[in-house]
């Protein structure tokens, strides 16, 4: 007789739907809530002992007997809801939320040692497992089967007259961020709290629903059906009764933030839909499956309940880890097509009410109130179309949104001047490079911009003005040339650093000062060497009141020179070399205009020439001034920018206390 065909079960499976299950600390527990939940627990306490690597999970459920630990809780794939238990518990009559019977294989996951100890109707268990123990049992069993036997351990020590304690010692992740944890679990399940008679802890103190952090962050929030949301929220629009295209039952919420940066959170991000069913999370995004492109996406939030995706009597719909749902199957493209509407609806809403607020924003701005009062009605008309838009647009702060509204006030005194404030029209939120047709090459914010940095070198001239007036050359002057090189070459923005080759050239430079003369000491205030612009520059400071003439001035540069050679080969630089000598006063001789000629010659063969500080001044003064004259309307755009941006640094700060405010709030019992 033939063999007869037969399916046989590897304990090799465990590897994958146990020891491999799940990548992090809140999956896994959030399987032993879900447990608990479904053993009728009023309450489950998760300590966290960092210092012995050790998690303890207690929960008061009805606990298991022996039998049940061996044919429920040891049995994987156990059927709950096709059993004699069914699909509610037996005491509160809860939608139960296990179904594959596999998830507290996720155990080995994140443990090495599982600890179970039970009771249940006065009957203690308590048994071992060992992950190392099990992976040699399934080396050893090969393809053929197997079973495992974990340590029996001595129930007498059980100090709980009912429910269920799990001890994970040898833990893989050596660091556990409670506050992390309780986030993590507070955003996976719905009924964690007194309204359902369901509390959990971690580290005695209770998650409650702030624990999600992010209630505190909506603007505006749309609701579907009966859900649980705190008071404190503000609701934009509920809808009571919320049905799919086939007629089941969705509730929930959507939401949106005020910036869209309130949505990240280090490297996560928030800017998703979950779905949940039964309470439990379901699927972590269900939004980036839609992709809706429009910029409202970035500000959205939500939570959707769609109990219709586990319907007993239909094929299980999550997959293995139960972190997931199976995407293409008919329910949860009916679910997505559902939410992809209310999206929809949603934008329209939300671009409405920006659009509203966007003069209300703009005008908390002290700056902004004031330039609106300047304008005509018929002005004001037109600014207010602006403000919506630009509220409508990306924005990771407060603060950022001040520049946006600075920059829409450029681009609206800009076509005021050229009578053609129709242009705004153009600006979409959808758009922005609408912006860049409007500004016309960006012209006029460029011109502003080089007004601001033009008037603040204007200032640094003007202290350096002073100090030539007073004869106060000495280190102040010293510091405030070096300090601002462009004012010896206006290409000269920064300086590059390196200490090492400064104190290798301050070095070999003092002990070229001891050759020097007590005249040619006293007539040079200092020497500075920097890299800038790719070259090697040397600037050496001479007191303005000393006359010296070529020679001695060649002299010293022959010096420095062979002193920088050297250290620039030492060092493998390739830079070339400059040598600048700011003076006070012309060189010995240079009333004689050949003269004057003949050594400037001279000097640049070695690399060197002479900038002179009345010259310096007069001319950086005369290039920046004709500017300044020439752009006031550009200075009194600047000045309006920077009030604008001043403000809504203000205003970005009572946000902050506003949003510490509703925190608070949230955190009182209700």
């Amino acid at each position: 007789m033939e063999e007869e065909y037969k399916i046989t079960i590897s304990l090799n499976v465990l590897n994958h739907l146990g020891i491999n299950l799940y990548s992090n600390i809140a999956s896994v527990l959030a399987e032993t809530v879900a447990n608990a939940w479904d053993a009728d627990a009023n309450s489950v306490d998760i300590d966290i002992d960092k210092n012995n690597n050790i998690i303890t999970i207690f929960d008061d459920g009805h606990g298991m007997t022996r039998n049940d630990i061996n044919q429920k809780f040891l049995k994987v794939g156990y059927p709950r809801r096709e059993s004699e238990e069914g699909r509610l518990s037996p005491k509160y009559k809860r939608p139960v939320m296990g179904r594959k019977g596999i998830g507290k294989l996720s155990l080995f996951s994140i443990a090495d040692t599982i600890e179970v100890y039970s009771v249940r109707d006065g009957q203690k268990s308590a048994l071992r497992m060992s992950l190392k123990e099990l992976k040699e049992q399934i080396k050893g069993s090969g393809d053929s089967g197997g079973t495992y036997n974990p340590d029996v351990l001595d129930a007498n020590d059980i100090d709980f007259k009912n429910g269920t304690k799990i001890i994970l010692r040898d833990l893989r992740q050596k660091r556990i961020y409670e506050a992390s944890l309780r986030k993590k679990l507070a955003r996976r399940f719905s009924v964690i709290g007194e309204t359902h008679n369901f509390s959990v802890l971690v580290n005695g103190t209770p998650i409650t629903i702030s624990d999600r952090d992010y209630f505190k962050k909506l603007e505006n929030v749309w609701t579907y059906g009966e859900i649980d949301i705190p008071p404190n929220i503000s609701i934009t629009e509920h809808i009571p009764v919320a049905v799919t295209k086939n007629g089941n039952s969705i509730k929930g919420w959507i939401g949106t933030v005020k910036e869209s940066g309130d949505l990240k959170e280090g490297t996560e991000s928030l800017n998703q839909i979950v779905v949940m069913v039964r309470n439990k999370l379901a699927q972590e995004d269900i939004l980036a499956e839609i992709n809706e492109t429009g910029i409202y996406s970035t500000y959205l939030i939500g939570e959707i309940h769609a109990d219709f995706l586990d319907d007993d009597g239909l094929e299980d719909i999550a997959t293995s880890s139960r972190q997931h749902i199976i995407e293409d199957d008919p329910r949860y493209l009916e679910l997505r097509e559902w939410v992809k509407e209310q999206l929809k609806k949603i934008q329209g809403k939300w671009s409405f009410l920006r659009g509203q607020k966007g003069k209300d924003e703009a005008l908390k701005n002290p700056a902004l109130k004031a330039w609106f009062k300047t304008l005509s009605p018929e002005y004001k008309t037109s600014a207010t179309k602006l403000f919506g838009r630009i509220n409508q647009m990306t924005a990771e702060s407060s603060e950022d949104r001040g520049t946006l509204f600075s920059h829409a006030v450029l681009a609206f005194e800009s076509l005021r001047y050229r009578d053609n404030l129709d242009a705004l029209d153009k600006i979409s939120v959808e758009n922005l490079q609408a912006l860049s047709e409007v500004f016309g090459r960006l012209d006029d914010l460029e011109a502003s911009l080089y007004y601001q940095i033009i008037k603040e070198r204007i200032e640094v001239i003007r202290v350096l003005q002073d100090k030539v007036d007073a004869n106060d050359l000495e280190k102040v002057i010293q510091e405030h040339l070096f300090n601002h090189l462009w004012l010896l070459d206006p290409s000269w923005e920064r300086a590059t650093d390196s200490d090492y080759m400064e104190q290798r050239i301050d070095k070999v430079f003092g002990a070229l000062d001891a050759d020097l003369s007590d005249e040619e000491r006293r007539a040079r205030l200092d020497i500075r060497y920097k890299n800038v612009s790719g070259k090697n520059v040397v600037i050496e400071l001479k007191r303005p009141d000393r006359v010296v003439d070529y020679w001695e001035l060649g002299r010293q540069i022959d010096k420095y020179r062979t002193a920088m050679q050297r250290i620039l080969d030492e060092t493998g630089a390739k830079e070339p070399l400059e040598f600048i000598c700011v003076l006070g006063r012309p060189l010995r001789g240079w009333e004689d205009s050949r003269k004057r000629e003949e050594d400037v010659a001279k000097l640049k063969s070695q690399d060197a020439r002479v900038v002179l500080y009345p010259e310096l001044i007069r001319n950086a003064m005369q290039a920046y001034q004709s500017y300044l004259s020439r752009s006031k309307d550009a200075g009194q755009v600047f000045e309006l920018m920077k009030d604008i941006q001043m403000g809504a640094r203000v205003i970005e700060t009572e946000h902050s206390v506003v949003t510490d405010q509703v925190a608070v709030a949230l955190e009182k019992p209700q």
